[in-house]
């Protein structure tokens, strides 16, 4: 059992971030839920409490608005409630060419998986060294390791939290925090509906279940990897792609991911 102090989940209110709460629940941690959706929220809260007699603080709010990361940290600041556990998992994809989405929508996924991210980190994880005790999860995807057309602005985002996670593992580690990167792959979620990519035989094959994720980073991040792929199958895809050039990276991406 885990001592009761505080986890952070973000994006709390389906998918992974239910699953990550679920698991953080069961090993005792009290949680910080955050998403927009307060409602979904409340019903994960309750059941949480009651299963494993733990606390929980809903934050509903949007993440994706610029300085959302320094107001959810003024709200905990001034509660007294210090995070020791932050999981950055909020985040949505763009499935389809670049210049056919609204400019808008996909300025607002920049704005939330890599500058609120970013903020999150960095605001959380300036109070972990000061402790000298902490542990982030950053969830990226395995679109991070290769140009992926099609998923062009997303795929980038990712690129960018893996790197960014996988330095500052490097960076913390000595001050006592540790910082680990999960880069799932296929996953039954909402992403696929959010994103607009339909289901192929391939995506159905390396599809894994949600729960089945969410252990694999907990697990990953308690042992304080700098970051892993969750499953075997996308672990050696993603690997393999190390043997191949990258134009033909890129190439073979780009006939997997056509749309359909």
């Amino acid at each position: 059992m885990e001592n009761n102090g505080w986890a952070l989940v973000t994006g709390a209110s389906s998918g992974l971030g239910v699953d990550f709460s679920h698991e953080l629940a069961s090993a005792g941690r009290n949680l910080v839920l955050v998403a927009r959706r307060e409602e979904r929220m409340r019903e994960l809260a309750l059941e949480l409490e009651a299963r494993h007699a733990i606390r929980t603080r809903i934050v509903a709010m949007d993440l994706s608005i610029p300085g959302a990361g320094m107001e959810l940290k003024r709200i905990l600041d001034g509660e007294g409630i210090a995070v020791d556990i932050l999981i950055n998992n909020a985040g949505f994809g763009i499935f389809g060419e670049f210049i056919g989405q609204p400019l808008e929508r996909t300025l607002n996924m920049l704005q939330l998986n890599i500058a609120s991210l970013t903020e999150l980190t960095y605001l959380f994880a300036s109070d972990m060294v000061r402790r000298r005790h902490g542990q982030i999860l950053l969830v990226a995807s395995v679109v991070a390791y290769q140009a992926s057309p099609n998923y062009a602005a997303y795929g980038a985002t990712k690129a960018y939290v893996l790197s960014l996670g996988e330095a500052l593992h490097e960076e913390m580690k000595p001050n006592g925090v540790t910082v680990t990167v999960l880069s799932p792959g296929a996953t039954a979620t909402e992403f696929f509906d959010v994103s607009g990519q339909k289901s192929t035989p391939m995506k159905r094959a390396f599809m894994m279940p949600s729960r089945q994720v969410a252990r694999i980073g907990l697990a990953a991040m308690r042992r304080g990897r700098a970051s892993i792929v969750s499953g075997w199958k996308n672990a050696m895809m993603t690997w393999s792609t190390r043997l191949v050039p990258r134009i033909l990276q890129r190439k073979i991406a780009h006939r997997v991911l056509r749309q359909e």
